[in-house]
């Protein structure tokens, strides 16, 4: 199901997660959980992944992220501020240490000429740190976009892991 290279990363990030005692939490809107499908796949994982949020309306992002519904009206649910907030919804409702988010266009439709098909935000956070990012990824194929979505969510949890917490 998933490539040998991602699930490599998935294994690295829990046991980088493990040696440093963190719990982690996936707020999944385009991507609709294949961040934390990814994350347990992997034997052993139910000690690390605390718990996972697929919120891919707006009304799931409110109710179970705490999203503002404000938020998302000014600034579009494929934003940075929305995913930082998704972020951050996911350590608040659950008792991970470090938290990704992400949001996106995938397509193929849903795009427009301020945020084309390809668009996606994503979102990290722990208790002193947050940080959210745009990245536009050169494709209009559904599975391909969200393909890459995964790969660089992972990517991000495995540096923000590594980066922002200690041993």
């Amino acid at each position: 199901m998933f490539t040998k290279a991602q699930s490599t990363l998935a294994e690295t990030i829990l046991a980088e997660a493990r040696k440093r005692h963190l719990k982690l939490a996936t707020a999944e809107s385009c991507t609709g959980g294949l961040i934390a499908g990814c994350l347990t796949a992997i034997p052993g994982s139910s000690a690390i992944f605390e718990r996972g949020f697929v919120t891919y309306s707006n009304e799931a992002k409110t109710e179970m992220l705490g999203v503002r519904s404000d938020l998302i009206a000014a600034h579009g649910a494929v934003s940075v501020d929305v995913a930082t907030a998704m972020a951050q919804g996911a350590l608040t409702h659950s008792h991970a240490d470090i938290a990704i988010s992400v949001t996106g266009i995938a397509g193929p439709g849903g795009g427009s000429s301020h945020k084309p098909v390809g668009t996606v935000c994503f979102g990290q956070a722990t208790a002193d740190f947050h940080h959210a990012d745009r990245v536009l990824f050169p494709s209009t194929d559904r599975t391909e976009i969200r393909t890459l979505a995964l790969d660089h969510a992972l990517a991000l949890l495995l540096e923000l892991i590594t980066e922002k917490t200690t041993d």
